[in-house]
């Protein structure tokens, strides 16, 4: 029998890729609590939860309209008890995304409106330095689209970073997994 995946001694998600459907991940240990619950007593998997549900949208509306390479990953695949939210990008067409064709057909399936990326839409939540997206406040989720460009975060020897290799590194550097959402059957 294999040892339940748990995170890391670093507090993180062992290195790798880690394929989970939406409710495999809500019967996680990413929601419901690390092996060693004493180390964490006040893990808040309710919160977790309700991250899960909100992502569930999201990614019901990403697979809507054909994408299913969704990865997500930041402070909730991390041993912090209680995550700010879901960070995560998805895999799209370059032309769909600069048409504004892939902003318009998620818009249409989300009764907030809430998919741009345009930093003008950026606004305060109290107690954040950093302005958030529409998504995140309707939903404590973030998820970018990736076509193959640099993200802004930059490894330490200073390269900027696409999603992929960014997602997989902790803030020194140190290899991480993330977690693949497992596209409907």
């Amino acid at each position: 029998m294999s040892q339940p995946l748990d995170f890391t001694d670093e507090g993180m998600l062992p290195s790798g890729e880690f394929v989970l459907s939406l409710a495999d991940l809500a019967r996680s240990f990413l929601v419901e609590g690390p092996v060693d619950r004493d180390a964490y007593p006040n893990w808040d998997a309710e919160w977790r939860r309700r991250l899960v549900q909100n992502l569930e949208i999201l990614v019901g509306q990403l697979w809507q309209v054909g994408i299913t390479e969704i990865f997500v990953n930041g402070s909730f695949v991390e041993d912090k008890e209680h995550p700010n939210d879901i960070d995560g990008y998805f895999e799209c067409d370059l032309m769909q995304l600069t048409s504004g064709d892939l902003q318009r057909e998620l818009n249409l399936l989300d009764p907030h409106k809430i998919w741009t990326w345009d930093p003008a839409s950026r606004r305060p939540y109290r107690g954040y330095p950093k302005l958030q997206l529409p998504m995140w406040h309707q939903y404590r989720v973030e998820l970018y689209p990736h076509v193959g460009q640099l993200c802004g975060i930059r490894d330490r020897h200073g390269n900027e970073l696409e999603f992929p290799a960014a997602f997989r590194l902790s803030r020194d550097g140190k290899p991480k997994g993330i977690v693949k959402i497992g596209a409907p059957l």
